[in-house]
């Protein structure tokens, strides 16, 4: 699929990934509706770059745990863009905060589990319909989805598992139409890690990767350019790791 003048929408777009999305996406040619929960200075700042350099783009605030605000993004990106929509760079999720399971009560669970995978839920079951011929689904998991996490990482990796297994069944129900991989980031240097990993445990992981640093927001942003674009036509149901060599699947 050529993505010139095409339309996406990324959800969580207002930061770190999600940006960097936003703004590789757009760089393409893309029509780019930005959907952000708590991040509007980044959000507002992307479309101001965007509409600088020629491309078309609007932030719209919104939780996608909630039906009505998932519902308001894709009326909204429809009537600014036109009716079809071709990709879908699914960017919100996150830890919430390190629990272990004993730790752990079920609001904390079923918080997790809406937020990283059920908002996933909403977003397709309401993208879907307008998804022409050759589009394209790109949900962010996590190498947690592999390893099981750090420690008080559970309902994160299950939540990221989740995704996995919804982007294999997906791709297969979508058939030829639309295309659905999932991307697996490592250790990328965000705000995830700012707040929830430890200096040393950060610099101890960077040691240990083949390539011996972080990623980088717009290195996973690369990615799903890639995916989204006709260079990955015959990759469908994938779940790609980009981890610097960390982990092999």
């Amino acid at each position: 699929m050529d993505l010139q003048g095409k339309t996406a929408i990324v959800t969580g777009g207002g930061r770190d990934i999600g940006r960097a999305c936003v703004m590789r996406l757009a760089k393409a040619g893309m029509r780019v509706a930005i959907n952000y929960h708590s991040s509007n200075e980044g959000a507002d700042s992307a479309v101001a770059e965007i509409k600088a350099a020629g491309g078309d783009a609007f932030a719209l605030k919104g939780d996608m745990t909630s039906d009505t605000d998932v519902t308001a993004l894709v009326a909204a990106t429809r009537e600014h863009f036109g009716d079809a929509i071709n990709v879908l760079a699914h960017v919100t999720g996150g830890l919430v905060a390190r629990k272990t399971i004993r730790e752990m009560d079920l609001d904390h669970w079923n918080h997790v589990l809406d937020l990283n995978t059920t908002s996933f839920f909403r977003m397709v079951k309401a993208v879907e319909p307008h998804m022409p011929e050759g589009s394209a689904i790109i949900p962010i998991a996590s190498q947690a989805a592999r390893d099981g996490g750090g420690h008080g990482a559970v309902a994160y990796a299950a939540s990221k598992g989740a995704l996995m297994s919804m982007t294999r069944g997906l791709a297969k129900e979508f058939g030829t139409r639309i295309r659905v991989n999932a991307i697996n980031p490592g250790m990328i240097d965000t705000d995830f890690h700012n707040i929830f990993s430890k200096p040393e445990g950060r610099k101890h992981v960077s040691s240990i990767t083949p390539l011996k640093r972080e990623g980088t927001s717009e290195e996973v942003a690369d990615l799903v350019h890639f995916l989204a674009s006709g260079q990955a036509s015959f990759m469908t149901g994938g779940c790609i790791d980009i981890n610097g060599g960390l982990a092999f699947s």
